[in-house]
């Protein structure tokens, strides 16, 4: 019952996704595929799996225990700190901070998982920012 639940609120996710996607206003400098083309496939993969939970449920799922289901609730403020924070911190920052959490609660000890977090923020930080030259969140300091 659980996974017909979460099936159906993925597909009102999914539906909202959408329509989100379809109020993108499209620049006059925009490529030939247009700006909701990435978002919309996302949006028909999300609905495809969710339709895939409603319709072939698990028949006795295994719900984490307190402490993992608290671990998952920590993450995902994490996800919601970075998105509050990216503006005034920064990408490189609030992306290395994000990463060195995620790498630490994934079995990494804490030096290991700082360094593996800068690697992380700098690695994406070349590729969108120096390579592609998209435009990313600027910090206090600058980049």
């Amino acid at each position: 019952m659980s996974d017909r639940i979460m099936g159906v609120i993925g597909l009102t996710l999914s539906g909202f996704y959408l329509w989100a996607a379809s109020i993108i206003p499209e620049s006059f400098m925009m490529d030939a595929i247009g700006p909701s083309t990435f978002p919309n496939i996302i949006a028909v993969i999300f609905g495809i799996c969710s339709i895939y939970f409603i319709a072939r449920p698990d028949p006795e799922p295994r719900w984490p225990a307190l402490n993992r289901l608290a671990e998952i609730g920590f993450t995902v403020l994490v996800c919601l700190l970075y998105a509050i924070w990216l503006p005034y911190l920064g990408f490189l920052i609030s992306t290395a901070l994000a990463a060195a959490y995620m790498s630490w609660r994934l079995g990494g000890k804490p030096l290991a998982s700082v360094m593996i977090g800068l690697g992380i923020s700098i690695g994406i930080y070349v590729c969108f920012k120096l390579v592609l030259g998209l435009s990313l969140a600027t910090g206090p300091l600058g980049f």
